[in-house]
């Protein structure tokens, strides 16, 4: 008998008993999309709850399949075997995909998925598809991920049997603005408002605050600070953030994250198993994408195992007259992928140092994601921190969407007489913010781990005499080259009055409100005016869309230096 499907009612279909019917008043939910798993959440009343699909799943696939004319996802469609997942009509792995380049090495990594990726490497978005029928059918990842949130849309909806418009969503640490946009746009297409993009960690952080806040009532004592290491690792990505708690506010003292997760632990280990890969799956036909998907499952198996035994045998026949029988260690496995667990160390450290909070320092260290199963994984956060004992109060899984579901229900104004919605995270930009200046240079005026909301303002000058304009060109990051960060947005100011090079003070400042959103303001005085030179300007960022690889060079080609600015060192 085939599964009822979901249906989406909206505001016209929905009658008023309907409406009235309902227990639970217009409160955003909350979403974890993860690269290869999805779940989403609500506020009951007295506590947060996962909505199950009809399959009483509480995890969800994180992939859209087109092998019918209705794009399906892994809330409503049941796979009947894993390898018709990766069978070329699925795509998945779009957390990893969006807001990306084809310059990009994560886009790059991707061109092994048993999908087609394809890349010009010039800076634009790459080319997608699935396979149907024997024909490439090209998709975005805003496009996927769209399809997988009306699914879920629709789930919450039937459960809850009202209407959802809005959403707090999880993102990883290191998403970039123009990566937000994309996922800002995709939730526009299923026809969701998001209230918040909150950093995993970051929600992460509010459910640890709830919960010392709950134990704190139980106790009936004040409470004292708690600072604690979130340390989160899924397929797609690495995040780790430091918090300091105490009587329902979290402040988030520091974050740090990178594109590294247990895709790229299964990969080396599909490189490792089958050093020729890439050239025997390079054409993408339908017998190289049986054979990838075949490695890719018995790689994905041996790993799962390897997290529980000390050595696992792997035997699979790949269709082609190829065949790998290997038998594989759990120290070979570390082996592989030793760079990406020392990756892991770095990011620990770099939070823990931008932090200013030694290992002493620490209450609790919270392990979370699908990668948290790995031993290595819990021995080396355990030894970076020095504590035997992780916390064992939140499930690995399914604290992130708890925590945006927590943060729906406060910033939709809904209060507990029990005070359990008494919170607040007080956020931190993970990335710095600033403009090409001093060459080509990247100058940051808000750093990273800066506590939101933040204003900050620097001098720049002209670098040529006479210089009647200047470009300003916005970038996020952390390399000290333009090229290593990402483009955000530019404008020209113009109507500078003609002076010589380093007289007129152009004053840059940026503004992040509570909501994350960006705006630059640029005013132009000489010295000895109480006035600016000309009219104050105001930008909200980003303003570059798709192909801002090919905006970068183009600025550089059409204007070189002629517009450049260069920091005016404060005197001290």
């Amino acid at each position: 008998m085939a599964e009822p499907a979901y249906t989406v009612a909206s505001d016209s279909e929905t009658t008023g008993e309907e409406k009235s019917s309902s227990p639970f008043p217009e409160i955003a939910i909350g979403i974890d999309i993860g690269t290869s798993q999805c779940s989403i959440a609500f506020w009951n009343g007295s506590q947060v709850e996962l909505m199950k699909n009809t399959r009483n799943q509480k995890m969800m696939r994180s992939y859209v399949t087109f092998k019918d004319e209705i794009p399906s996802g892994g809330v409503s469609n049941q796979l009947s075997h894993e390898h018709e997942m990766l069978s070329g009509a699925a795509i998945f792995n779009v957390k990893r995909l969006i807001g990306r380049v084809d310059t990009d090495p994560v886009v790059h990594a991707s061109k092994s998925l048993p999908f087609l990726v394809q890349t010009l490497d010039i800076g634009v978005r790459p080319f997608i598809a699935a396979l149907v029928n024997n024909v490439w059918r090209s998709t975005t990842p805003e496009e996927v991920l769209a399809i997988f949130l009306v699914e879920l849309r629709a789930m919450a909806e039937t459960q809850l049997k009202r209407p959802i418009r809005s959403a707090v969503l999880t993102i990883p640490v290191s998403f970039s603005r123009f990566q937000v946009t994309r996922i800002e746009r995709a939730c526009a297409m299923a026809g969701l408002h998001i209230l918040r993009l909150m950093p995993e960690p970051t929600a992460v952080a509010l459910l640890y605050a709830q919960q010392q806040q709950q134990t704190v009532h139980e106790n009936m004592g004040s409470g004292s600070e708690k600072i604690a290491l979130i340390f989160n690792m899924g397929a797609g990505y690495c995040d780790v953030a430091v918090t300091a708690t105490a009587g329902g506010v979290s402040q988030i003292k520091a974050l740090a994250g990178s594109a590294i997760g247990g895709e790229d632990l299964l990969q080396n280990m599909m490189h490792h198993l089958m050093p020729n890969s890439e050239s025997l799956f390079s054409s993408h036909g339908m017998n190289e994408i049986k054979s990838m998907a075949l490695l890719r499952v018995a790689t994905q198996d041996a790993i799962h195992k390897l997290s529980s035994q000390n050595s696992v045998q792997i035997n699979v026949d790949l269709g082609t007259g190829s065949k790998v029988s290997k038998m594989v260690t759990r120290e070979e496995f570390e082996e592989v992928n030793r760079k990406i667990f020392e990756k892991c160390e770095t990011i620990i450290s770099q939070c823990l140092h931008d932090a200013k909070v030694d290992t002493e320092d620490l209450t609790d260290v919270i392990l979370l994601g699908g990668c948290s199963y790995i031993p290595k994984v819990r021995d080396l956060v355990r030894g970076i921190c020095k504590k035997e004992e992780l916390y064992k109060g939140m499930n690995p899984l399914e604290a992130a969407v708890c925590g945006a579901a927590l943060e729906g229900a406060v910033t939709s104004g809904i209060s507990d007489p029990f005070g359990n919605l008494d919170l607040l995270t007080i956020q931190a930009t993970p990335l710095g913010i600033g403009v090409r200046a001093d060459g080509n240079n990247f100058v940051p005026i808000i750093p990273r781990n800066t506590t939101m909301p933040a204003r900050r303002d620097l001098v720049f000058t002209t670098v040529r005499d006479n210089q009647t304009e200047a470009l300003i060109i916005v970038y996020e990051g952390e390399g000290e080259k333009v090229e290593d960060n990402h483009l955000l947005g530019y404008f020209k100011i113009t109507g500078i009055p003609p002076s010589p090079k380093g007289v007129p003070e152009i004053n840059v400042c940026m503004d992040i409100d509570a909501s994350n959103v960006l705006r630059v303001l640029v005013g132009v005085i000489l010295p000895g005016s109480q006035h600016p030179a000309i009219p104050v300007m105001e930008v909200r960022l980003p303003t570059v869309d798709d192909g801002h690889g090919w905006c970068a060079e183009a600025l550089h080609r059409a204007y070189g230096s002629t517009l450049a600015l260069e920091t005016v060192q404060k005197k001290i």
